[in-house]
């Protein structure tokens, strides 16, 4: 189903939103994703990744208290709507189902040296 096929950084995104469960602020996603990525994300893709994905209707979004701290402005917290994770179920299976494809001979046989 094409409406549900997802790049892979908004694929990382999304399982990333999914981890921090109701702490997914941009920043603690960002955070999130180069600590068990170990690579560095840009936080204007990760605005734009975020904004889209609510567009498409794969996240919403809420703000929390305002914090003293950020001089009154509220975080911005995403989570993970059902067709988004109807998106990521349907990114998993085709995942799986391309792994599943490839011959155990010519895998196993592809890795030995390695």
């Amino acid at each position: 189903m094409k409406e549900f096929q997802l790049g892979e950084f908004e694929e990382l995104v999304l399982l990333t939103i999914g981890i921090l469960n109701n702490v997914a602020y941009s920043i603690a996603v960002k955070d999130e994703m180069e600590d068990r990525l170990n690579r560095p994300v840009s936080l204007g893709a990760l605005h734009t990744a975020l904004k889209r994905m609510e567009g498409k209707g794969y996240l919403k979004s809420y703000f929390g208290e305002s914090k003293e701290e950020r001089a009154g402005r509220p975080r911005k917290y995403f989570e993970i709507t059902a067709t988004g994770k109807k998106a990521l179920l349907f990114s998993k299976e085709t995942r799986d189902s391309l792994w599943n494809a490839i011959p155990a001979s010519n895998w196993q046989s592809s890795l030995k040296g390695i």
